[in-house]
């Protein structure tokens, strides 16, 4: 895991709509191809916490190839899935989340690990230290830049 990474704090983010946890593994981000948008971005998902939405489309500030996705209880857009992550979004240095956020479709709040402090993300990477949480087993590994 990427060094600069492993102190940060884990966040559970939850639709602002109906307040369904759309997430248990969150990091607060900014967009690669604007550093003034912040995010919440994640690795991987809990089960049936989020529906992928629509056809995949590109913003025109890079090439990768995304799709909505919706808070699974009430439909609420909630972010957007990197289907495909283009060259040079792949080239820069990220986390290598590609489940992102956006900051105004959710509520953040600390993980607490369990003796109930903020749970970082060292912590995740050693998963004998923390209880497990209903998670997909689609996940992406961390990138090591």
């Amino acid at each position: 895991m990427d060094q600069s990474l492993i102190n940060k704090e884990v966040l559970l983010l939850e639709c602002c709509l109906c307040g369904h946890r759309v997430c248990n593994r969150g990091m607060r981000a900014i967009l690669l191809a604007d550093s003034k948008v912040h995010l919440f971005s994640a690795d991987r998902l809990p089960i049936n916490a989020v529906q992928l939405v629509g056809d995949d489309y590109s913003t025109g500030k890079c090439y990768c190839r995304i799709r909505d996705i919706a808070c699974s209880i009430c439909g609420n857009i909630v972010g957007y899935h990197v289907t495909m992550p283009c060259k040079s979004c792949l080239e820069s240095c990220n986390n290598g989340h590609f489940w992102i956020y956006l900051a105004q479709a959710v509520r953040s709040f600390a993980r607490l690990n369990d003796e109930g402090y903020d749970m970082t993300w060292e912590e995740l990477a050693n998963p004998d230290k923390i209880s497990p949480v209903n998670e997909s087993p689609h996940s992406f590994v961390m990138c090591g830049r």
